[in-house]
Order: structure tokens, then C-alpha cells, then sequence
């Protein structure tokens, strides 16, 4: 031991003094508690564990109602459908197929007004010139011709003689399956004062007042689009005749008259009226 610096007493550690008073006292020495560690559960144990308390949790959703009212669990189920099916049995319309339920009016008007359309457009397509009878009688004059001697074509403003319009009408649909259009017009029938005025602004390009073949709603002028266009013309000219529709002789190249390609007659009709030149 170390000398003390008061004498020779020796340094005396305070842990030797405090159980030296402890002893005097009889009291017994105070142990401090040691916690034990800690020990991992063994492997697969916490698995085991998460599995018990998630069946616990389940357990007490099933047991608890589902139901705001109260109702048992197995009487309903949070995905039903807020009303029930309504109507027959798919088994019972089946066994009764005269049963059926009938057509709304609403529904009944509107598959009327379809039927409707497509009878009307059944009709167009069999009938482009509704209500024009080529048999009908000719009545009138040259450029004087009645109203009733006359149909509208397809092309707003444009007239011919009943035969010489059924017949280019149907000129009319194979040009429109060759080539996806109708065929273009400039003129068709002129009425005498029309055929004075066109006289008086073309001068010998036009035909005399009352000889013109317009005036018998017996020729068309085609548009420059179809007297341009190699293939187009080409098609008019080997296909015209096959539906009485041709560029008379004296409208050709070297021809009779003026050279005017764009001009086309019915010739089943001039030759009814004049002479085919």
C-alpha cells in the first residue's frame, strides 16, 4: 500500500470503507439486477408469429358483421349489388320464347324511319331519275318544249328530253364506276331565248335559233375537265354509242361543221327530228 500523506495510515480504497460499514452494520451488500440479453428467435419462428396474428386478425373480421344493420356475416357480402336482377330467368325466356317483352314505341318509330331511308335509297338506286318516264310524249317545240317534256338530271339546272335523259343517266353510272364521279355538263337543253342570247355572244360558233339540237333537250357540252382528259374522253367516245350518246360527224375534226368535241347528241332522238350528219 501506498504511505498516506497525513502518516503511515494506508490508503484505504472507499469501496473497502463502504463494506467495512456494511459489515459493522450487519446490512448485506446490494447487487445490481443484470438484464439477460436479449435472444433471436430461432429460424422461421417470426414467420410463424406474423401467420398467428394475421389468423387472429381474420378471425375477428369474420366474426365481426360486415352489415351496418347488424346482419349476420354469411347473409350478404360488401360487393352485392344495391338491387337485385330483375325480369325473367334467362331459362324461363327459354321455356317461353312468345313471352318476350314488346318493343318500346320510341324504338318501334325509330326502325320505322330506317326502313323508311333505306327504301328511299333502295329506290334512288334503281331509279336515278325518279319520276322520269321515257315513254312520256313531246310536247312543244324546238326551245319551247313543256315542263313535262322535260327531266331534271343530276346535276342542278340541267334538262333533257325524258328518253335522251334516262339514257345519259345511264350512261351516267357506268362513267361513275369507271372513274368515282359524275360526269360534268356545261349545257343541255336551251330554251329559244337562251339559244338567241348564246347566238348573240358566240356568233357563228352557236346554232341558229331553232335549229339547235339543244333546243330539243336532244345534246349536252361537256365540261373542259372531261374533253382534257385523254383517258376520260377516250372512255366517252368508244362507250357513249352503246347508250345512244354520241360526238355527231359534223361536230368532228374535218367534219361538216365546227370542230367542237365537247358536243354530244342523242341520236335516236335526231334522227326522229332531223337527219344524223
Amino acid at each position: 500500500m501506498e504511505a498516506s500523506p497525513q502518516g503511515d495510515l494506508p490508503l484505504t480504497s472507499r469501496r473497502a470503507i463502504r463494506e467495512a460499514e456494511r459489515a459493522r452494520s450487519g446490512k448485506r451488500p446490494r447487487r445490481r439486477a443484470v438484464k439477460p440479453a436479449h435472444a433471436a428467435p430461432p429460424p422461421g419462428q417470426a414467420w410463424i408469429t406474423r401467420l398467428t396474428v394475421l389468423g387472429s386478425l381474420a378471425a375477428a373480421t369474420i366474426a365481426v358483421p360486415l352489415g351496418s344493420d347488424g346482419a349476420a356475416a354469411g347473409d350478404g357480402s360488401p360487393f352485392d349489388l344495391d338491387t337485385r336482377p330483375q325480369g325473367p330467368s334467362t331459362l324461363e325466356v327459354l321455356r317461353a320464347p312468345g313471352q318476350a317483352q314488346r318493343t318500346s314505341t320510341a324504338i318501334a318509330a325509330q326502325v320505322r324511319e330506317i326502313r323508311v331511308d333505306l327504301a328511299a335509297s333502295r329506290s334512288a338506286e334503281r331509279d336515278p331519275l325518279p319520276g322520269c318516264d321515257p315513254d312520256a310524249p313531246v310536247e312543244g317545240s324546238n326551245g319551247r318544249l313543256a315542263d313535262h317534256s322535260l327531266c331534271e338530271l343530276w346535276q342542278p339546272g340541267e334538262r333533257l328530253r325524258p328518253d335522251a335523259a334516262v339514257a345519259l343517266s345511264a350512261l351516267n353510272e357506268a362513267f361513275r364506276a369507271r372513274f368515282g364521279r359524275d360526269l360534268c355538263l356545261v349545257d343541255t337543253y336551251r330554251s329559244l331565248a337562251s339559244q338567241y342570247s348564246v347566238k348573240a355572244s358566240r356568233g357563228y360558233l352557236a346554232a341558229t335559233p331553232g335549229r339547235s339540237m339543244h333546243g330539243w333537250g336532244l345534246a349536252i357540252d361537256l365540261c373542259s375537265k372531261e374533253t382534257g382528259n385523254a383517258d376520260v374522253y377516250r372512255w366517252l367516245w368508244e362507250n357513249g354509242p352503246a347508250y345512244g350518246w354520241e360526238n355527231p360527224p359534223w361536230a368532228q375534226r374535218g367534219g361538216g361543221g365546227k370542230y367542237e368535241p365537247w358536243h354530244f347528241e342523242y341520236r335516236p332522238g335526231v334522227e326522229e327530228v332531223s337527219t344524223w350528219h
